[in-house]
C-alpha cells in the first residue's frame, strides 16, 4: 500500500493490463506479507484496481478478461 504499484496502475491504459497472481510475494491486503498468492485473490485484485482507475469492478473484470483472451486464444 505505501509502494509505487498504485501510481504505476493508474497511469497503465486498462487495455494493458491482466491479472495474475504468480508472485507469491505481492498477495493483495488482507493477505499480503504471507507466502501465498492464489487465483482466489483475483476479485481483490480487480477491485483495487477498479479503485484506483475510477470504474467499477465489472469494467475491469471485462476488459482484463477480454485481455486475456487476446494474449492466450484459444
Amino acid at each position: 500500500p505505501k509502494g509505487d504499484l498504485p501510481l504505476i496502475v493508474k497511469e497503465i491504459p486498462l487495455e494493458h493490463i491482466v491479472l495474475e497472481t504468480d508472485a507469491p510475494y505481492l498477495a493483495p491486503v488482507p493477505h499480503r506479507g504471507k507466502r501465498k498468492n492464489e487465483s482466489s485473490f483475483i476479485p481483490i485484485i480487480a477491485q483495487k484496481v477498479a479503485e484506483i482507475k475510477g470504474c467499477s469492478i465489472d469494467k475491469v473484470a471485462v476488459i482484463t478478461t477480454g485481455n486475456v483472451a487476446r494474449i492466450f486464444p484459444a
